[in-house]
């Protein structure tokens, strides 16, 4: 069984002896954790520019890897546009000197003065965020005149997906109308098809070009057409790269996971993220191990939670905060000890449950990452 569409995950990489994923010094990571290759989130990156066309195209989500050194690598690679859903977030992509960060998410409560000071501490960095209804819009004014601030924003429009956002048509002309004339800064729209997540890659297309097709009709009502068009996350990816004139915000590609993976055509990018297990009972013919919900997202059925690369025979039956057992196959050699390699189905919520990351290369674990902004404060 190929868990991977272009990598089968026990073929050796570079003629080494080991499967891309084994760690020789397995001894020093405490488990359950989470271990990710830099060399394949390099290539991951790589990848997403190459696809997108342009590096100034792509804006990728960090709530992903929520990490001040993966953030890094997307910078030196020349990615200079970022989208994040936290406070935390945005305060380590200026930590980080990313120039142009956008907080994909509507602010309300006291994220609205921590965003005031979160302009005001990190002035080389370009801060905007999303709104998408009057009486956030009105925040947003009486915190500029609070605050002397010019807060930027973009309009988050609901192509289908009916989680956030306006539908394209008179209201949302109405909100353009207020934020003009308001003296804030409209930097552009958003429109997040995340719902389309289609097998087959021609049903895909159609119904994001519905929705594409949709938003920009409704543009050409606006006389907005110059600002920045954000598009879409992974599963989309591909469909908007072709679209020369907007941006594209995928997040799931740099570390990548079971879930995506089992979308065809979704950019056929790399794991470069691995649950690390070790079973540790062997009960009534089953087997114990220390994956519990404590470190991997569970809000999937039990089977849909992790893809094992050596030990893909193995049912899970039972899950607690603490332990995962699973079923073997008769005749099985397992023994309590042994490590076990997962991806998990979903890895943004995956790595939130992990404070650090560690670094894998050449098979060996040689230090950690922080997931610094898995925290909902740092210092603002």
């Amino acid at each position: 069984m190929h868990l991977w569409k272009k990598e089968n995950p026990n073929l050796k990489e570079n003629n080494m002896t080991k499967a891309w994923y084994e760690i020789d010094n397995i001894e020093v990571a405490d488990s359950p954790c989470l271990v990710v290759f830099p060399d394949r989130i390099k290539k991951n990156i790589e990848k997403a520019i190459q696809l997108a066309g342009d590096v100034n195209r792509l804006r990728p989500h960090v709530k992903t890897h929520k990490s001040a050194e993966v953030s890094r690598l997307c910078i030196d690679a020349g990615i200079t546009k970022f989208k994040c859903a936290t406070i935390a977030e945005a305060e380590m992509l200026g930590m980080v000197l990313a120039s142009d960060v956008l907080i994909s998410y509507q602010l309300t409560g006291p994220t609205l003065n921590r965003y005031a000071e979160l302009i005001k501490a990190f002035p080389k960095t370009s801060f905007s965020s999303l709104v998408d209804n009057e009486a956030s819009l009105n925040e947003l004014i009486s915190l500029s005149q609070r605050f002397s601030i010019k807060p930027k924003l973009f309009i988050d429009l609901d192509v289908g997906m009916h989680r956030t956002g306006i539908e394209p048509g008179p209201e949302a002309n109405k909100l353009v109308e207020k934020i003009i004339s308001s003296g804030l800064e409209l930097a552009g729209i958003q429109m997040y098809d995340g719902h389309i997540r289609d097998a087959d890659l021609a049903s895909r297309k159609i119904k994001s070009d519905e929705c594409f097709n949709k938003v920009m009709s409704w543009i050409e009502t606006t006389g907005i057409d110059t600002l920045e068009i954000i598009c879409g996350g992974s599963p989309t990816f591909i469909i908007h790269a072709n679209r020369t004139e907007v941006t594209c915000s995928p997040g799931t590609f740099i570390y990548w996971d079971h879930g995506y993976n089992s979308i065809p055509d979704t950019g056929d990018f790399l794991p470069a993220a691995v649950l690390i297990s070790r079973i540790i009972s062997m009960p009534a013919h089953l087997i114990c191990t220390d994956l519990g919900h404590k470190s991997v997202a569970s809000e999937n059925t039990i089977d849909k939670r992790v893809q094992f690369l050596n030990g893909n025979e193995l049912d899970p039956i039972s899950q607690s905060e603490e332990h995962l057992v699973l079923k073997p196959q008769s005749g099985h050699t397992y023994k309590i000890g042994d490590v076990l390699y997962a991806i998990p189905y979903h890895i943004c919520p995956t790595v939130a449950l992990h404070d650090h990351v560690y670094i894998v290369e050449e098979n060996k674990i040689v230090g950690s990452w922080k997931s610094v902004a898995r925290t909902r404060k740092l210092n603002i």
